[in-house]
């Protein structure tokens, strides 16, 4: 299928429709991801304010800048779900919809009369996709609960610490995109496949923290081969060897040093002029750990730069965002972009390749419309050739 008039083939999930009633992280990165490969997206937000993320500084035009990136080009409107009439608008709706998308607490759905089994009922090929802290069930299943609090009780959060044993804060939301947003998106697109076949939909039950043992697959392997467990911070990748480490520089930068391989070690070592009696570290990790410190503590970080560059030795100085950005190691302009009154920026890279997404320019993220009238879905001419 190409999409009319200019001979581009249509984005893969050109036609399919999405209900989507999350907010903040991960359901709306999510229905993104879907968004950018051709799905059209309704959001159902909460009156009379709509998603709390639309609060958040600093600001694009009338909307926050978060809003804006997690929501370029999907449709709005907030509603009251326990208005029945808006409720029976959305069962209606559901033979429109492919996908439905919800971040409430179990149980929540089903007493709004908006449940996986109230949608079957109406459109039994619905994917009804329900992402929650824990899963749908379990003791933990109704608690409240942050990424923090995911990791934590996953046991990630306490596997790399500092020379006190303290774990630290991680560099993003871990749990809400690698245990929430990306298995909402696969585990949609799987049904969406399976259901090419049979016909039949299903309800899939994201739970962000059980979804984060895929994260923990070495600490697994190692208890399933041996019976222990790691010690924080004692690992191969956890800090307790020399050749997988975060080292000071004399300009308080930081070099970030994975030569694991014997080969890129060696190289290392000579590079740092690391003693020959300390390149055999094995069963003396601390120690080498210490000397290869002394070493690079002793000179700046543009030293250390110029010094690894080109050479095959797995390092390099840890970088800030800015200046990610500035060298494109970060994908932050694109001809994809977010326009409103008074901006027009770059959409938010995902991980979905140009190939597959929607064709490149600017769209603009959702108003907020309130009313059952809103609750519609884009009613021009579809590029699937759907009815409306």
């Amino acid at each position: 299928m190409s999409a009319a008039g200019n001979g581009r083939p249509a984005p893969p999930l050109t036609g399919i429709r999405v209900l989507d009633f999350s907010t903040l992280l991960p359901g709306p990165l999510a229905t993104l991801v879907l968004a950018e490969a051709g799905a059209e997206v309704l959001q159902v937000e909460r009156p009379p304010h709509g998603d709390e993320m639309r609060s958040y500084v600093p600001r694009l035009g009338g909307s926050s800048a978060n809003y804006a990136l997690l929501n370029r080009g999907k449709r709005s409107a907030a509603v009251d779900l326990k208005d029945p009439a808006v409720r029976d608008r959305l069962l209606a709706l559901a033979t429109e919809v492919d996908v439905v998308v919800e971040q409430f607490r179990p149980g929540v759905m089903d007493r709004l009369g908006l449940g996986y089994e109230d949608f079957r009922a109406v459109a039994p090929g619905i994917v009804y996709c329900s992402i929650t802290g824990y899963g749908q069930t379990g003791p933990a299943a109704g608690r409240a609960g942050h990424d923090l609090n995911y990791l934590a009780e996953s046991g990630l959060l306490g596997v790399v610490v500092d020379e006190r044993g303290d774990p630290h804060l991680p560099p993003t939301v871990i749990a809400d995109i690698a245990g929430g947003t990306y298995p909402a998106v696969v585990n949609i697109l799987l049904a969406l496949i399976r259901r090419q076949t049979t016909g039949e939909g299903c309800h899939l039950d994201i739970g962000m923290t059980p979804n984060l043992s895929t994260l923990a697959y070495g600490y697994l392997a190692t208890h399933a081969g041996s019976g222990t467990w790691p010690e924080p911070g004692r690992d191969l990748l956890t800090g307790g060897s020399p050749r997988y480490h975060v080292y000071r520089t004399a300009d308080g930068r930081h070099v970030a040093a994975a030569p694991l391989e014997e080969r890129f070690w060696r190289r290392f070592c000579e590079l740092v002029d690391l003693p020959a009696e300390l390149r055999s570290d094995a069963g003396r990790e601390d120690e080498v750990i210490a000397a290869v410190a002394e070493r690079i503590a002793a000179r700046p970080a543009a030293h250390w730069s110029e010094r690894f560059d080109g050479e095959d030795v797995c390092c390099c100085v840890v970088a800030t965002l800015e200046e990610a950005a500035r060298s494109q190691t970060l994908r932050t302009r694109s001809a994809h972009r977010v326009a409103g009154p008074g901006f027009d920026v770059s959409a938010l890279p995902v991980p979905v390749v140009d190939q597959l997404r929607a064709e490149p320019g600017a769209l603009p993220c959702p108003p907020l419309r309130t009313g059952p009238e809103a609750l519609a879905f884009d009613r021009t001419a579809h590029p699937s050739g759907r009815s409306a």
